[in-house]
């Protein structure tokens, strides 16, 4: 079925970005309006597409040449369960940062090139996520990729051109194993479509080149996801970037452009096999224990976060990699659907707590001037707002009830328990417990240890676009533990995790095979 609004999730931000340098320059309070116009109406065909579509899914062919032996010939967008949830998230913290960014990029310069950019992310990760062919979604990477290495920069002091520099040579190594990987399919499969790779590669190959394509687009896009050992650009990136950049980074950019590539390309693309299953969910383990051992020494509130965020994502890669070994034994496919459920809702999950605790580590910055916890304290009394969202926002990451994390590592506890892998169940409980911990610390000197006050001037709350954002996300922290409930669950989740679990139902909806 071809929709007219798909394309408009990747035409409208490219818009948003050329109008906005061009008016900026005549007129320089119009980029900020510009950009939420365009994110709000991004988000609402994006939440548009996810109610309507139901379980449906529809591809538009970008592009009027005749088919070739019954093959069309065009760019594939595909719209499915699983892109739709991942449109929404890209969209909705998109339109929640630009808001928080009206007040907190006042004090930069150039707003005009910085919205500009901002669109054009927004605009590579909508096409990431919607690209049916595995060279298009390396095109959309760079140019989100660029706009991303822009954006880390923008403030131009040292350590933002530093965290840069490290930023774009992993970027740049990254980008070079996904293109040779391509190259390799290319020459095995003759085609980029990712549906009619699948197809090629269901009926045989050579299993020393099939595993090098694996391994080139796991490292590649592992790079993009930054899960460990390919974490090295993270931590530097993160607490450099613009605070809303910081969120859009850690909530949405690690998931479209890595995590949710190397699942949609693992599921759709190739044959689940055991062994790789195995290094999905060994890679998954090691991000989530070693990220939070690495988080709980910080004393950056944003290095802090930054490793809590390859923590996080640990879950999500872990529990994937779950419901890869289950599906490959061919043996209990309800539990494996179960963990891949919990995987993709701890990925909406994170996209919210981790966004909110980005912002109010901006708030924090903004008011106080310092990201050292050493030289806070007292800051609940002076920011009452900021404290009750980062508590929020605390808990939730912790796994705490009645907050959204709580319900989405539950279920991928329970469905590692079920599929008999004890020992990462227990991993990540006891992961959950540290992240407790370290955020305990976070709220206690930043928040309520009075006594530990260094500050030597008067701090204020945030200007009122700033806590719009916060306090919306804190409620959706709060909303989206709704998704556990079976009906609820069902009509969100379930269509992202069929599509998934059923391998060729992606590629048959499209190919007609």
């Amino acid at each position: 079925m071809m929709n007219p609004l798909i394309p408009l999730l990747v035409a409208i931000p490219l818009a948003g970005a050329f109008l906005t340098i061009i008016i900026g320059r005549f007129i320089t309070a119009i980029p900020r309006y510009m950009a939420l116009a365009t994110l709000l109406i991004t988000a609402f065909i994006s939440f548009w597409l996810l109610i309507a579509g139901g379980d449906d899914k529809s591809v538009y062919i970008m592009g009027g040449w005749e088919p070739v032996n019954g093959v069309a010939i065009g760019i594939h967008l595909v719209h499915d369960g699983f892109s739709a949830l991942v449109l929404c998230i890209i969209s909705f913290i998109g339109l929640l940062s630009v808001l928080y960014s009206v007040s907190y990029i006042a004090r930069y310069t150039s707003e005009n090139y910085f919205y500009a950019l901002f669109c054009l992310m927004i605009a590579g990760m909508n096409g990431v996520v919607l690209s049916g062919d595995i060279f298009n979604i390396f095109v959309f990477l760079e140019i989100s990729a660029i706009s991303s290495y822009a954006l880390v920069a923008f403030g131009v002091e040292k350590n933002e051109l530093e965290a840069t520099l490290k930023y774009q040579v992993l970027g740049a190594v990254a980008s070079f194993m996904v293109l040779f990987a391509i190259g390799f399919i290319y020459w095995g499969a003759k085609t980029l479509n990712i549906a009619d790779i699948r197809t090629v590669f269901s009926q045989g190959h050579e299993k020393g080149y099939y595993l090098l394509v694996q391994i080139l687009l796991l490292t590649g896009f592992g790079l993009k996801a930054a899960i460990i050992p390919f974490h090295a650009w993270l931590p530097d990136a993160h607490s450099s970037a613009p605070s809303p950049i910081s969120a859009m980074l850690s909530g949405v950019l690690i998931k479209a452009v890595g995590i949710y590539v190397i699942i949609r390309l693992f599921f759709n693309m190739f044959e689940i096999t055991e062994a790789m299953a195995v290094l999905i969910t060994t890679l998954g383990a090691l991000s989530m224990a070693v990220g939070v051992l690495l988080a709980i020494g910080q004393w950056d509130i944003k290095r802090l976060l930054a490793y809590h965020s390859i923590s996080q994502m640990g879950y999500v890669v872990m529990s994937a990699g779950i419901g890869m070994m289950l599906l490959a034994r061919g043996i209990r496919p309800e539990v494996a659907a179960l963990a891949i459920t919990g995987g993709i809702f701890h990925m909406v999950n994170h996209a919210a707590f981790k966004g909110l605790l980005f912002l109010n580590a901006g708030a924090i910055e903004y008011s106080a001037g310092t990201r050292d916890l050493h030289e806070m304290g007292g800051l609940g009394k002076s920011m009452p707002v900021t404290s009750a969202t980062s508590l929020a926002a605390s808990l939730s990451i912790s796994g705490i009830p009645p907050f959204n994390g709580f319900f989405s590592k539950l279920i991928i506890i329970v469905a590692a328990v079920m599929g008999r892998f004890y020992l990462l169940a227990a991993l990540a409980a006891v992961v959950s417990i540290i992240t407790l911990a370290s955020f305990m610390k976070f709220q206690r000197y930043a928040f309520h240890n009075g006594e530990q006050v260094k500050i030597r001037k008067e701090i204020r709350e945030v200007p009122v676009p700033m806590l719009l954002s916060m306090i919306t996300l804190a409620v959706v922290c709060l909303l989206l533990s709704l998704l556990a409930l079976p009906g609820i669950r069902d009509a969100v989740l379930t269509p992202a995790t069929d599509i998934l679990i059923d391998q060729m139902k992606y590629s048959s909806q499209i190919t007609g095979m």
